[in-house]
């Protein structure tokens, strides 16, 4: 099961370092905030860069939530643990674990190489030199650009066309309408472009 930490904004990292030293292992299976694989262009080059995707959140998953919560509240800087009551906290439900997992894709790598949110290149696993044991990142999206449409190749985008508000494709950007955890958010996701077909000339 699937439980939301709502922390401070820029607290996401520090809060699931001071879980691994704090909290028993044995009440918890992960403990993460997604990234998101962005692309942007600096001095001319397209660089790879990782952002949150939900700031201020951190998700945990756990089979022992009475035990669990009893751990994390020994935990400083916790903002919020989502659906609290006097006992324990509300899991995710179900369409959001749904959404959360198709974000994520069904088999994503919790220990892929990739570089940290300031952009620097990481040499080890994903935010372990951060003290975590990794991270879990959103993919790029596969696009085709013919003329006026945009056709969506893979990637968390491939059969979202309804909630795709706009895609901004100079900045390798689409703009997305969620709904989660009871609430409509935007979140942006990055975009590459695998081919650009033009009108033939005549």
């Amino acid at each position: 099961m699937y439980y939301v930490l709502q922390v401070a904004p820029g607290m996401e990292n520090q809060t699931e370092i001071l879980i691994k030293e704090q909290v028993r292992k044995s009440t918890y299976g992960s403990c993460f905030h997604p990234l998101r694989h962005m692309r942007k262009k600096f001095h001319g080059e397209w660089k790879d860069l990782y952002e949150k995707l939900l700031p201020g959140y951190v998700f945990i998953t756990s089979d022992s939530v009475k035990e669990l919560y009893q751990e994390l509240r020994r935990v400083p800087k916790l903002t919020k643990l989502l659906g609290k009551d006097e006992e324990s906290f509300a899991a995710l439900c179900e369409k959001d674990v749904t959404w959360l997992e198709r974000m994520m894709g069904t088999a994503y790598d919790r220990r892929r190489y990739v570089q940290n949110e300031s952009g620097r290149e990481s040499g080890v696993d994903a935010g372990e030199k951060d003290g975590l044991d990794y991270a879990v990142s959103v993919g790029l999206s596969q696009v085709v650009v013919e003329q006026d449409t945009v056709a969506i190749l893979s990637g968390p985008l491939k059969d979202m066309t309804g909630k795709i508000r706009k895609i901004h494709l100079h900045k390798r950007i689409a703009e997305v309408e969620a709904d989660f955890m009871g609430r409509k958010t935007v979140i942006y996701l990055g975009i590459e472009i695998v081919e650009k077909k033009r009108e033939p000339v005549r």
